[in-house]
């Protein structure tokens, strides 16, 4: 695959060379001499596309194979103190998510850590990097063992032969065994394997001489060979080395070397365990092949193979189906007797609980299954030896070869056989091969096998080196060869003695040839010379003469003879080539009928399986939801109550936090009235602060380019924070997504997560309390620093006194002014910082819930005032406002949960009251010291002319500096406590946004449950009453049966002395009754005597089936009174039996009943195949009793039509939907039939009467010229037909059809496919005979084509379409008749021909002829136009017409007016054990 990276095909799987992957290069050599990647691959892929495996899957399972190449180049870097991390960065990472539609963050996380669940909490830990290697490793072993289960399961589903698998033949390919300088727990594996298949050989190998000494009847000694039981004990049995290391396993701090002490503990009293003298990390086995030492390094990881379930839950989660279908897990449940003990606690669910097994369990577990399939099999062994290590040709390493033959058991197979007799003969081969040996009197012996003995006794002196058994002969080592040396002996003898005489025959015919060739040469040159004594001119003459008189003469009698032999051959060609034709159609009948008969049956058995297992399945899904639904109901319920309890608990803690917050609020009034007092001072400070603005404008001006260069930082920081926000959204995303995948866990752990809801409250409790402590602390605080802004006050009083120079003051005021604007600096971050986490604080809460429009109208965009105190109380407004669109939106969600809700909002009300409360004293603070500024400045100005305060510059510094330090105290104070209160509020108000998330999620979850519980209660209800429903009607039928049976059981008697009379009544009449009316009148006069309702039912007896049967469809012929005045009799008898047996609810005999009726109608059907009358006759009962069966059975789409009395009727106790399509069937193969014997009658008669006979009378009176003579037809031995003839035809199946009382549809159908045929074929032989393809001839076809349409009027058939299968042929007519010249021409013709193909208007076209010098052949050039016309024209391209072809028969639904109780048995039907109900 790696060899076809550069394939377009290829492209997206962002594959490399092979080297480059870790799990193709740790081999070492990626390429192989003489082997071409490419090439395979191709081979590859036509292999799957030959097996049925498409291009998609394909395309899958080589996106799958890509993602595992991927997964091995993961980079899991060492984080140091037993932790391991993926780079987020790593592209073979991205690569690998990206193709199986993963998540990466949690790959890389869940590789990187696992997650352990306790009884009371989830911990997640991470794992160092050998373990995260591990898994990663694990995780590709589980996809590739994934992906190769599912192409075996595909390959074999494609090769899967149908039908019942009675035997199989396996290969079994295993690594032979192995010992190289490091050996681990692969070699153990293998080589534990190995001894379980050397024991299975060795006994095997004993078995089989064993039998065969056995069968032969030969003494049998006890041979001894080397049992390996010791070995296989130690490695499986109890407290063995598997048993030891899975023991080990299991404990969480197990290492190498506490298992490998614990081996030499155990195992050191065994003499096949050693423990090496130069190493403490290895153990040796010895082995039945030799010994090999291992390395315990590793056993335990490789025995663990640890895969997280994490990793398969995300694997599961996949968005690439193929591969999440690997990872569904297999739902099963286990069922226990006795009585159900519901636990406390919910169970723990384990971490890894995919993989509980070990690797060494699931070795021994699959090498047991092998075991046990080879003890059941008859196994054949194939040694394979390697001759050398290296590969190369011409190379024997014997050392090796020996190891590998000892290795295999091959050498202990060879002792075992050389025991006892190696060589063995049956007596037919011993005497068939070595008969050479025998005598003469020894082979004319009658009795083979004593001449073997004889023979062996002769040539073999010693007797112990041979047995004689029943069937072969068994031999010592050594004997055979003896035995073949004496062959040797005798047959080079024989060979000596066989050339001697062949040699001697060649020279003697060599002699004879040399001989005879003497004699001719000497007759030749004796000839030569009396030729030329005696030859002369006249004898020359003489000689030409008769030579050419011969040649003339043979020439003549040749041709004559060829004559008779090519006329002969001609005759038994035709008649071979008819046989076969005839032979070769009868087969494809035969078939034909075989695969619809196979059809029918195999589709009946496959609905009625599936109908049973339908039923079941229903039933067993409809018990097993209920049970479900009932339990989690009562869970639900539980649930419900305990959540009840805890929210009356919350609210009652909420209402004492509420009269505790009114409290404080009462002391922020009190500290509202001391703002009041600082705002009066402000106003007299700023009045004073007006005379000094014109000084600082251009201070002003300064500051407003510093601001603006603040702006563009601050729109810098801002994009930075919507950067960090779509972060901080996307981590959001995944932490949902993750969220959801640990519904699962938080379902079982909901009882742990409640407790941890109740010490959330009381954390939150506590929280509160120390909340409003430091509230206090910082009253006290503000209290505290408006006592130093008070000294602050009296300090510059006091420096308005001292003031001496305006140089220094003008310093002092620069540096006020630098304090100033650092503290500006400050309060812009301060305000930044908190708008950003406002605004995130905002988005995290209406982030799911507002639109983007509605957030940014809830945060101020005005980055010109964000550092103003106004900004940040806008800002704090707008968190207020996004809280109540949240609460508002909860409260529609969830009123169920309002209270808590509103607790919790109360909360956070009060917290974001505490801190608008906490800005404004803080802004107040800031514009008291500004105020304190502008009077510095103030009275800087005033005491600028007092030349006095020079002396007192000294002190003024002095105090300058201590106050400088004081104020930068204060500042950095204020600064510190500032952030501190928003960050501790702003954690506060995360954490309550988290808890709100929380709460909201359980309430969500909670509210599904409901709707789930409450849609699963109705449909229980609508359940419930159905089956209350279904209870109470088989209650009304159980009810209205015994009333029936009670009623029955009284007329009983009535009706036994009925039938005693209607006994004597029909004894008397038989004998009285000769003809059809005497019955009759007979009938009349014994109906009355009946004053009782007919229900629509006869009762016969289930010994009389059989003569019902007889009299009513096998004996029963069509033409006969009964049958011309009801023709539907035999189908409404039948189904009125059906009825009775239906009525009296017995299965067996309404079965038996059906099955008969199906059984006696095909076989009338198969013995009167060429029957038309009995087809028609059988045809239309068959689509009457289907009829009955539907109006009968009950079904609303069937009882639309019927009568009161006939819904009365129905069936009430059996669906026969299945005997439906039965007989359904059974209609369709009785209407092929009939349409087969119309062909054949209807086809001798079509050719001449459509084509050959002239209804037009001297239309045809000159011949086309340049056509040969030729016969009229290919029935022209017979009788000569007409149109006339056809149409009588058609009447008298017509007729017939209509005389069986078949349905006006079905005969429309019929004549619908008669009218094709007569088209196809008069158009078929149109196109074969050059002659008919004439004007003249089309106008004969069209005036025979309107005398079937008459027909079809007179019929009243215009609506059954058959004149439409006739287009073709009338289209042919019309294009014989119109002008074939110019371009006009040719486009009328493709326009008006839609019904032809082109290549038959072509045809018709070319073999155009005229019958007259009036009319002119088509040109070649008028044929070339139409071609080019009729190129677009899409359609078959065959030239005739399919004569099989077959419309599809449909049979409608047609009720019966025909009253069933009104309906009277004729006596001449024989059917008298009949009675009527």
């Amino acid at each position: 695959m790696c060899s076809c990276a550069h394939l377009q095909e290829f492209k997206n799987l962002r594959l490399l060379s092979a080297d480059k992957f870790r799990y193709t290069c740790m081999g070492g050599e990626i390429a192989i001499e003489g082997v071409d990647d490419e090439k395979d691959m191709e081979e590859t892929r036509r292999t799957f596309l030959l097996l049925g495996l498409k291009e998609d899957f394909q395309s899958e399972v080589f996106k799958v194979l890509a993602a595992i190449l991927h997964l091995g180049n993961v980079e899991i870097r060492n984080s140091g103190d037993g932790k391991s991390s993926v780079p987020p960065s790593d592209p073979h990472l991205a690569v690998f998510c990206e193709l199986l539609g993963a998540s990466a963050d949690g790959l890389g996380r869940w590789l990187c850590h696992r997650r352990i669940v306790l009884v009371a909490e989830t911990v997640v830990k991470p794992v160092p990097k050998e373990r995260a290697v591990n898994a990663r490793d694990a995780l590709a072993k589980q996809i590739y063992a994934h992906l190769f289960d599912c192409i075996i399961n595909r390959i074999n589903t494609a090769l899967q032969v149908p039908g019942k698998q009675h035997a199989f033949i396996g290969v079994l390919d295993i690594y032979g065994f192995e010992t190289f300088d490091i050996n681990s727990f692969e070699q153990f594996c293998i080589n534990y394997a190995n001894e379980k298949l050397q024991q299975q050989f060795n006994l095997h190998v004993f078995k089989l001489e064993q039998e065969e000494y056995m069968k032969e009847d030969i003494p049998w000694t006890l041979i001894d060979f080397y049992d390996n039981q010791p070995v296989i004990d130690l490695i499986e049995a109890k407290m063995g080395i598997l048993d030891l290391l899975d023991e080990e396993c299991l404990f969480p701090q197990g290492t190498d070397q506490s298992w490998l002490q614990k081996l030499f503990n155990y195992l050191d009293a065994n003499p096949l365990f050693e423990k090496p003298r130069l190493s403490n990390e290895a153990f040796v086995i010895q082995h039945f092949a030799d010994k090999v030492e291992y390395q315990c390094r590793g056993f335990l990881e490789k025995n663990r193979d640890t895969l997280y379930e994490e990793l398969v839950d995300i694997m599961r989660v996949s968005k690439l189906p193929f591969l999440a279908n690997f990872f569904q897990e297999e739902k099963s449940t286990v069922t226990t007797k006795g009585v159900k003990v519901r636990p406390a606690r919910p169970a723990v669910k384990p971490a890894n609980k995919q993989l509980r097994t070990s690797v060494g369990d699931k070795f021994c577990s699959s090498l047991s299954l092998l075991m046990e399939t080879l003890n059941t099999t008859t196994p054949h062994y194939v040694r394979c030896i390697k001759p050398n290590d290296e590969k190369l040709p011409f190379e024997y390493d014997s050392r090796r070869v020996v190891q590998q033959l000892r290795a295999c058991g091959v050498l202990e197979t060879i002792r075992i056989s050389a025991q006892s007799y190696p060589s063995r003969w049956t007596y037919i081969e011993f005497y068939s091969r070595y008969s050479i040996l025998m005598s003469h009197q020894e082979g004319d012996l009658s009795d083979k096998k004593q001449t073997c003995k004889n023979v062996l006794q002769r040539l073999i002196q010693d007797p112990n080196q041979y047995k004689f058994g029943r069937t072969k002969i068994f031999f010592r080592a050594g004997q055979v060869a003896y035995l073949e040396k004496l062959r040797l002996d005798r047959l080079r003898g024989a060979c000596v003695t066989i050339q001697k005489h062949v040699r001697g025959w060649s020279q003697r015919r060599k002699y004879l040839r040399m001989r005879d060739a003497a004699i001719i040469l000497q007759l030749y040159i004796r000839g030569k010379r009396t030729i030329r004594k005696t030859v002369s001119a006249a004898t020359l003459k003489q000689g030409w003469a008769a030579m050419v008189v011969q040649r003339y003469w043979k020439g003549y009698r040749m041709r004559q003879i060829f004559q008779l032999v090519r006329l002969a051959s001609i005759t038994i060609q035709a008649f071979t080539r008819g046989w076969m034709a005839r032979k070769r159609y009868k087969k494809m009948v035969e078939e034909q009928k075989a695969l619809i008969l196979q059809k029918y049956a195999r589709a009946w058995l496959a609905r009625r399986r599936f109908q049973t297992m339908r039923r079941l399945v229903l039933n067993v899904q409809l018990s097993f939801r209920v049970q479900k639904l009932r339990k989690k109901i009562e869970e639900q319920n539980k649930e419900n109550r305990g959540l009840m309890e805890r929210l009356t608990s919350l609210a009652n803690s909420h209402s004492q936090t509420v009269d505790r917050l009114q409290g404080l609020e009462a002391q922020l009034e009190k500290s509202t009235n001391q703002k009041a007092s600082l705002e009066a001072r402000e106003k007299k400070a700023k009045e004073d602060a007006s005379l000094t603005t014109a000084q600082l404008q251009r201070e002003i001006d300064a500051l407003n380019f510093e601001k603006q260069n603040l702006e563009n930082k601050f729109e810098a920081s801002t994009k930075e924070a919507k950067e960090s926000f779509d972060q901080i959204k996307r981590n959001l995303l995944d932490e949902k997504e993750y969220e959801a995948r640990l519904r699962k866990i938080a379902e079982n752990n909901i009882e742990i997560q409640r407790q941890d809801h109740e010490k959330l409250v009381e954390t939150l409790k506590e929280e509160i309390k120390r909340l409003k402590e430091e509230r206090v602390s910082l009253q006290r605080k503000m209290e505290d620093e408006g006592k130093v802004n008070s000294d602050l006050q009296e300090q510059v009083i006091q420096l308005t006194k001292h003031v001496k120079t305006i140089p220094e003051l003008r310093r002092e005021l620069n540096n006020l002014q630098n304090q100033r604007n650092n503290m500006d600096r400050k309060m812009k971050q301060q305000s930044e910082q908190a708008r950003a986490k406002m605004n995130d604080i905002t988005r995290q809460l209406l982030g799911g819930v507002v639109e983007e429009e509605v957030l940014l109208g809830l945060t101020p965009n005005d980055s010109e005032k964000i550092y103003e105190v106004e900004d940040l109380l806008a800002a704090i407004d707008g968190l207020q406002k996004a809280t109540r669109i949240l609460e508002s939106h909860q409260r529609e969600q969830k009123e169920s949960y309002e209270t808590q809700v509103e607790g919790l909002k109360l909360k956070v009300d009060h917290l974001q009251n505490e801190n608008s409360k906490l800005q404004n004293l803080f802004q107040e603070k800031s514009n008291v010291n500004e105020n304190i500024r502008q009077e510095v400045s103030r009275l800087s100005s005033e005491n600028s002319v007092l030349p006095q305060l020079k002396l007192q510059v000294s002190e003024l510094q002095r105090q300058k500096q201590e106050l400088e330090a004081h104020i930068l105290e204060q500042s950095r104070e204020l600064a510190e406590k500032t952030e501190e209160i928003t960050n501790v509020l702003q954690r506060k108000i995360k954490e309550e946004s988290s808890r709100r998330s929380h709460f909201e999620e359980k309430a969500e979850e909670l509210e599904e449950l409901k709707r789930e519980l409450q849609g699963r209660v109705e449909e229980l209800e609508e359940e419930n009453d159905h089956s209350k429903r279904q209870l109470l009607m088989e209650s009304e039928a159980k009810s209205k049966l015994r009333q029936e049976t009670s009623h029955l059981t009284a007329e009983n008697m009535d009706f036994e002395e009925q039938l005693d009379q209607k006994d004597r009544l029909i004894k008397k009449l038989q004998n009285q009754i000769k003809s059809l009316e005497t019955s009759q009148k007979a009938k009349q006069t014994s109906a009355p005597a009946m004053p009782k309702d007919y229900l629509g039912m006869l009762e016969f007896k289930r010994e009389d089936e059989s003569r019902l049967i007889q009299n009513i469809i096998l004996d029963l012929k069509p033409k006969g009174v009964v049958v011309s005045v009801i023709p539907a009799m035999p189908a409404y008898i039948l189904f009125m039996c059906v009825r009775h047996a239906d009525y009296l609810n017995d299965e067996v005999k309404l079965k038996s009943l059906m099955t008969a009726i199906i059984g006696a109608v095909k076989k009338v059907i198969t013995s009167h195949h060429k029957d038309f009358e009995m087809l028609s006759f059988w045809l239309s009962n068959t689509y009457q009793l289907l009829n009955c069966l539907k109006q009968y059975s009950g079904e609303e789409e069937f009882l639309k039509q019927n009568t009161a009395r006939q819904k009365k009727n129905c069936l009430q106790n059996f669906d026969l939907s299945e005997h439906r399509q039965i007989l359904s069937d059974l209609a369709i193969q009785i209407y092929y039939r009939f349409l087969s014997v119309i062909e054949k009658t209807l086809t001798p008669t079509i050719v001449p009467g459509m084509l050959e006979h002239e209804s037009l009378q001297g239309i045809s009176s000159m011949k086309p010229t340049g056509v040969r003579k030729r016969s009229n037809s290919i029935y022209e031995d017979s009788e000569t037909y007409t149109i006339s003839s056809i149409l009588q035809q058609l009447s008298v199946f017509h007729s017939t059809m209509s005389q069986h009382g078949m349905e006006q549809g079905l005969i429309k159908q019929a004549v619908k496919q008669m009218f094709y045929l007569v088209g196809a074929t008069t158009l078929n032989n149109i196109m074969l005979r050059k002659d008919m393809c004439s004007c003249r001839k089309g106008m004969q076809i069209r005036c025979n084509i309107s005398y079937l349409e008459e027909w079809l009027k007179e019929k009243e058939l215009q609506s059954s379409n058959a004149i439409d299968t006739l287009r073709p042929l009338s289209q042919a007519a019309w294009l014989l008749q119109v002008n074939k010249s110019t371009d006009e021409d040719a486009k009328e013709i493709t326009e008006k021909c839609p019904e032809l193909n082109p290549v038959q208007i072509v045809k018709i076209l070319n073999s155009y002829t005229p019958i007259d010098d009036f009319e002119k052949r088509v040109t070649s050039s008028f044929v070339r136009k139409v071609q080019s016309l009729l190129q677009d024209r899409d359609g078959s391209t065959q030239l005739m017409l399919d004569l099989d072809y077959r419309f599809q028969v449909t049979f409608p639904f047609c009720p019966s007016s025909q009253a069933l109780e009104l309906l009277q048995v004729p006596s001449s039907l024989h059917l008298g054990f009949l009675t009527r109900i």
